[in-house]
């Protein structure tokens, strides 16, 4: 094997890679997060689990990324450790579908439906048509269909150069001596699986290469089944190294992985030299192994190892429990911000939905800062004032951890509707964050007021009673349609909006009216127009919030046409102002 052959055999595992990872993205993407939300559902006993795990790796083609998320999930507090112990053991059935796919490559013969079912004949023409749908199609689906096919193709071309370029080891006796090694001593075998794959971070590509070496004919069943079984506990490193700087529970997710590949390996490695050594030696174990005998004792392996273990569960969660243990420090870590874990950001369809999930928290927080503002305009209270600067303080904080989120996910490669999202997000939480503002603002008038010893007539307190019940409806009817989700309450936000406006702008001209008639100070009419025009811009960014929610259902939505078909009369927009303006009618008389 001359170094162009080592050139191709490295050029192909990069070809092999790159395709497995397109291949998974487009998968992820096509998904939409839905996989991610199955389970949260779908882990409520051990058989569901173990087949919910082998369902989702097998289709998105790694297990360790199925860990990866099992780890984000255990570490926001979605999942316990004992829900995803059954989807570790199902995600290790699951990656072995890459396997069997790889196999195809094994097929040999003349006729035409054996030669089409090779992948160097079906390959090229996934290529073409993945490259047609991410070229020339509108939809989004269709290109994220083309990215997997093109993947699938890579991937197939890549196993086919690794295949070409091991074939001069045929003839080495280097090779062979090494092999020979390792069915003397598996030990070293499990070692040289075990360190390949945690060097190239995927089973499915160490097998792959093992697959890929089996041309060469000198692979036999008891040189390449050490290997294998070490590929399946090299492969834990990832979900290792992704528990680094997570809770003590997404920790235990890493270690049960682990441990339940190394407990596989030593009772399956235990049981066959046993049975070995008792009936004089097995007649297959110097045969040489295909693609298909890998693939074979890949499934064999982890489906062996899932039955052996899974009425064991316990016993793995509390050997886990053992070895990272509970601490009082534990306690302080801040749980608010659990759900915007980064092993989520590869799932940019969930990761939004959790965003959402930690949204919806700061815009509750953030009604609640206003209407305890609001509280005492009438009745000053320094520990109520209090409660909302600490309540402003967290909600710029829910806005800093949310939108650092939002954008390092921007940077993921999104969808053109995750992007969307992403974006509306990101002004909506700017939104909530002005509105605590503004909550702020309120409090200092109301601080002023008592500071003062101003005093607004009963009728002008009946006045700023209208409007202060007009804001904390649009606000209410806001933060609902934004948690619920609900666009159709989105759409009654604008025209209560446009009565706040005509009530600010009517209140205004009444106190223009005092001043010149001498009924008002210039003291009291400052604090007057402060709490006004706080209040309007409340409903300002609610506004805001409510066109972005009707965004994120409509991508062809246009805010200016929005608002200009409502004051054309292209909805019943008149309709509900009227409704809105005889639920808030202003006293008739001026007095302050």
């Amino acid at each position: 094997m001359d170094i162009f052959a080592v050139f191709s055999l490295f050029g192909g595992l990069a070809l092999f890679l790159y395709g497995m990872t397109t291949m998974g993205s487009g998968l992820e993407k096509l998904a939409g997060g839905r996989l991610e939300r199955i389970f949260e559902k779908l882990t409520s006993n051990k058989i569901k689990a173990v087949l919910l795990g082998a369902g989702v790796t097998g289709i998105i083609q790694s297990s360790s990324a199925t860990t990866v998320l099992l780890v984000g999930f255990v570490n926001s507090g979605i999942m316990k450790l004992g829900q995803a112990i059954g989807v570790i053991m199902g995600a290790n059935i699951g990656t072995t579908v890459t396997a069997w796919i790889l196999s195809l490559s094994g097929i040999s013969g003349e006729g035409f439906f054996l030669k089409l079912l090779k992948p160097t004949s079906f390959s090229p023409i996934i290529a073409v048509i993945g490259v047609i749908l991410i070229m020339f199609a509108k939809s989004q689906k269709k290109k994220d269909i083309g990215s997997i096919l093109i993947g699938f193709a890579v991937l197939m071309m890549g196993m086919d150069v690794m295949s070409s370029s091991v074939v001069p080891l045929a003839n080495s006796e280097t090779f062979k001596g090494i092999l020979l090694m390792f069915s003397r001593n598996p030990i070293l075998g499990v070692l040289a699986g075990a360190g390949l794959t945690a060097i190239i971070q995927s089973s499915s590509a160490s097998v792959g290469i093992l697959q890929a070496m089996s041309v060469t004919g000198a692979l036999t069943f008891s040189s390449a089944m050490p290997i294998i079984l070490g590929q399946n506990i090299g492969t834990c490193v990832t979900a290792l190294l992704s528990s680094i700087g997570t809770t003590k529970g997404a920790k235990r997710v890493a270690f049960v992985h682990l441990y339940f590949n190394i407990i596989g390996t030593v009772l399956f490695l235990g049981g066959y030299y046993t049975i070995n050594a008792i009936i004089g030696g097995f007649s297959f174990s110097s045969s040489a192994l295909n693609e298909v005998g890998i693939a074979t004792i890949h499934t064999i392996f982890n489906v062996t190892t899932t039955l052996v273990l899974l009425p064991f569960t316990h016993l793995l969660e509390k050997l886990a429990y053992m070895t990272i243990k509970d601490s009082k420090d534990d306690m302080s870590r801040d749980e608010e911000f659990k759900l915007l874990d980064e092993r989520f950001l590869n799932s940019p369809a969930f990761a939004i939905e959790q965003c959402r999930t930690v949204a919806s928290k700061m815009a509750i927080l953030s009604k609640d800062t206003i209407l305890k503002s609001v509280k005492i305009i009438k009745k000053y209270s320094a520990e109520i004032d209090l409660e909302v600067q600490m309540n402003e303080k967290v909600v710029d904080m829910y806005e800093d951890k949310i939108g650092k989120y939002l954008v390092k996910l921007s940077g993921k490669n999104p969808s053109e509707n995750d992007s969307q999202n992403i974006s509306i997000l990101l002004h909506s939480i700017g939104d909530f964050e002005r509105i605590s503002d503004h909550a702020v603002n309120i409090a200092k008038v109301a601080k002023e007021i008592s500071d003062k010893r101003i005093d607004f007539s009963e009728k002008a307190r009946k006045e700023l009673d209208v409007i202060l019940g007009a804001v904390t409806e649009v606000l209410e009817i806001t933060i609902k349609a934004f948690n619920d989700n609900d666009t159709e309450l989105a759409r009654t936000v604008e025209p209560l909006e446009e009565v706040i406006d005509q009530l600010r702008t009517r209140l205004k001209n009444r106190h223009v009216k005092r001043l010149q008639e001498g009924k008002c100070t210039i003291e009291l009419g400052f604090v007057f127009t402060d709490l006004l025009t706080n209040l309007e811009r409340v409903s300002d960014h609610c506004s805001n919030i409510a066109v972005s929610i009707i965004q994120m259902h409509d991508t062809d939505f246009e805010t200016h046409e929005y608002i200009h078909e409502l004051r054309t009369g292209g909805t019943n927009f008149e309709e509900m102002v009227s409704q809105y303006q005889e639920k808030y009618t202003l006293p008739t008389s001026v007095s302050v």
